[in-house]
């Protein structure tokens, strides 16, 4: 499997191993919704860590897949949704400890999670204009301010880690070889409190934003379909695919 999930005292794992740059398919995304969804249920745990192995976060979709089969854009679509939905509604506080690129999809998990852990390495960026998609956006607000977010999404640039933590999007900027002790270290601080607590504050924080990221991201994915059935997108995840050096991100 492209994920897995470990149970560590009253800390729940889930962890990105897709090789090389843990970009997932449409498969791999509609898995994410049940792994999430059953570590915040677990009575045991109190607080989940999403962390990944390998170079990098995570790279989105697998751009592969919708050049070859785009007619999966619907249920990769879903996929999505249902897994950034997972992570803001899960029962307990959500942390993700990300390194190296965050890119598309990644941006989705570290937005709908409660506190993000970053390495010193990291980066965020959503390149969906080049590569003939949209989305992303309702995600990469609840971390940045409005005209960060239009500008990092309209030129497809980067948002370094260091800029994130200045502008509160990463609560702790890390060396990238202590990311998952620090993560650990942060997350059990929740992890020690009343699983009730957390359930109750986790339930009132979301309540209180003042707008529906998930609503938000549904909106943004209309434009994501009608961006796909446009002759551009194929000529971008084409264009992607056989430039090689899109590899080494």
């Amino acid at each position: 499997m492209a994920t897995r999930t470990e149970i560590r005292g009253h800390l729940g794992e889930l962890i990105l191993d897709h090789p090389p740059v843990n970009a997932l398919d449409s498969k791999a995304w509609n898995e994410l919704p049940a792994l999430i969804e059953a570590l915040g249920a677990h009575p045991e745990v109190r607080c989940v860590l999403v962390r990944a192995e390998g170079k990098g976060f995570c790279a989105g979709v697998d751009i592969k897949e919708m050049q070859q089969h785009p007619e999966r854009i619907v249920d990769l679509n879903r996929g999505n949704f249902r897994t950034f939905r997972a992570v803001r509604g899960c029962e307990v506080p959500v942390v993700t400890a990300v390194h190296g690129f965050v890119i598309g999809g990644g941006i989705g998990i570290c937005g709908a999670s409660d506190v993000v852990i970053a390495a010193e390495d990291a980066y965020f960026s959503l390149p969906e204009v080049d590569r003939g998609a949209m989305g992303g956006a309702s995600h990469l607000s609840r971390m940045f301010p409005l005209h960060k977010v239009r500008a990092a999404f309209f030129t497809g640039g980067r948002i370094p880690a260091a800029e994130a933590y200045r502008l509160g999007a990463a609560e702790k900027l890390v060396p990238a070889a202590k990311l998952l002790e620090e993560a650990r270290a942060f997350a059990e601080v929740i992890a020690a409190k009343s699983r009730r607590a957390l359930v109750l504050a986790k339930e009132a924080l979301n309540g209180l934003e003042p707008r529906d990221v998930d609503h938000g991201y549904r909106f943004e994915q209309g434009f994501t379909l009608e961006m796909y059935l446009h002759e551009d997108s194929q000529k971008a995840r084409d264009a992607f695919v056989k430039d090689k050096n899109t590899a080494k991100y």
